[in-house]
């Protein structure tokens, strides 16, 4: 009986040894304390007793980089936080290169997230994420090849500016607004007085043109009937009654003669 109960027990300890591992999955062996070549996927066996398993995953990592409290090169304060895409590419060296390479890869990201902004100015930070991303990426990837980890990409997501540096920035905005509008407003100006003298030099070697432009006028006026418009006379319009009335008396004078 006692050697039913035996053979049982390692049966059981033979077959504790098969391990299933998926497909993103594999298994860094230690035998007796000395690394092996790691295994999987699919089914696998471990010696029971004289090997030791960790499982790795080998898919791409998704980690919150949290906010960094970061002094820009012109001395404005400012958090940053960021997301970190990567993942292990040699099993066995983020086994043995480094204790726990998520904490360590977290806490690297977030001393370079601190350095690299602070080697930026504030606009240079707003403006070139893509180059402030790259520098980072670049920077992890080549501290975390050690460890058997690449760093795929690096994202900056929120730059969280204080109240008052907002407030400068919206007044510059607004200031940038009105003088682009003062741009436009002066060169429109400046076009339409070329086209007026234009205009005019054009309707002074042509006098007919400047009454059918006087008419249009009228016109244009006459077509709003809620305002009262008062024309001065032209002083060409009078010179025939003018000198009808200077020959009429001319002409009296020398019948009383």
């Amino acid at each position: 009986m006692l050697g039913v109960y035996i053979l049982a027990g390692l049966a059981a300890a033979l077959f504790s040894g098969i391990k299933i591992m998926r497909e993103y999955e594999r298994a860094v062996i230690l035998r007796l304390g000395r690394i092996v070549a790691h295994r999987g996927p699919g089914i696998i066996y471990v010696i029971p007793g004289l090997e030791k398993i960790v499982r790795i995953d080998m898919r791409t990592i998704t980690m919150d980089v949290p906010s960094q409290d970061v002094i820009t090169l012109d001395n404005v304060s400012v958090k940053v936080n960021a997301v970190l895409y990567f993942r292990v590419v040699e099993p066995n060296k983020a086994v043995i290169e480094v204790e726990n390479y998520l904490y360590a890869t977290s806490q690297l990201a977030q001393t370079t997230l601190r350095s690299v902004c602070g080697q930026a100015e504030l606009d240079q930070l707003l403006a070139e994420r893509d180059r402030i991303n790259q520098k980072i990426q670049e920077i992890l990837d080549d501290q975390t090849d050690p460890w058997g980890i690449k760093v795929v990409s690096v994202e900056v997501k929120h730059i969280d500016l204080p109240q008052e540096m907002q407030r400068a920035m919206a007044k510059q905005a607004e200031a940038e607004r009105e003088r682009r509008a003062k741009v436009i407003s002066a060169e429109g100006e400046f076009q339409a007085s070329e086209r007026l003298a234009e205009a005019g030099e054009k309707m002074s070697r042509q006098p007919i043109a400047l009454q059918l432009r006087f008419l249009q006028s009228l016109t244009e006026i006459a077509s709003d009937r809620s305002s009262t418009v008062v024309l001065p006379i032209p002083v060409d319009l009078l010179t025939p009654l003018m000198d009808l009335t200077r020959n009429k008396i001319a002409k009296d004078e020398s019948s009383g003669e």
